[in-house]
């Protein structure tokens, strides 16, 4: 719940600030939409492994969770990648967060969300050890559903990122 409160509080300052430009380019200069677009198909199909991997776990299926596992892993750091390339861009073009309320919302929400995918692979590495050291054990399953409901939430997170800051700011 703490996730929710923090992502809904973000999200309302972005939107009181998405105008909030100080005569910069706005999001419809600014946004890529074709580079989100791989965003989000990286991030939803990395869902679509990690249920994949809970799947094969409650089979007993080592060799093909640890593969939809690794899978997840590494959509998720090629999500990371291409979300890092475009901070870099907007940065190298002189729109850092300080440039404008609207700019420091962004990068606020979005890099809050990256930070979560960041932490999530690094559970999601725990796991994968766990699993090579330890096998699946009843105790491990319960974890990988744990991780599953915190990485498919990361998911729905990034639907209203994609809906609300990318769409709806090309539509401004």
């Amino acid at each position: 719940m703490t996730d929710c409160m923090l992502f809904a509080s973000l999200f309302a300052v972005y939107a009181v600030s998405q105008t909030a430009t100080a005569n910069l380019p706005g999001p419809k200069d600014l946004f890529e939409l074709p580079l989100v677009m791989l965003e989000t198909g990286l991030l939803l199909l990395s869902s679509f492994t990690c249920g994949l991997a809970l799947v094969m776990a409650s089979r007993g299926k080592i060799n093909h969770l640890l593969g939809f596992l690794v899978a997840t892993f590494i959509l998720g750091i090629a999500f990371l990648f291409v979300e890092l390339h475009e901070f870099r861009t907007l940065i190298s073009e002189g729109y850092d967060w300080s440039a404008s309320a609207f700019l420091s919302s962004f990068f606020v929400l979005v890099g809050t969300h990256g930070l979560h995918i960041f932490i999530g692979l690094l559970w999601l590495l725990v796991l994968i050890v766990l699993l090579l050291r330890k096998g699946l054990s009843e105790k491990l399953q319960h974890k990988l559903k744990l991780f599953s409901l915190f990485w498919h939430f990361l998911d729905l997170v990034w639907i209203f990122i994609f809906t609300i800051v990318y769409l709806g700011g090309v539509a401004i």
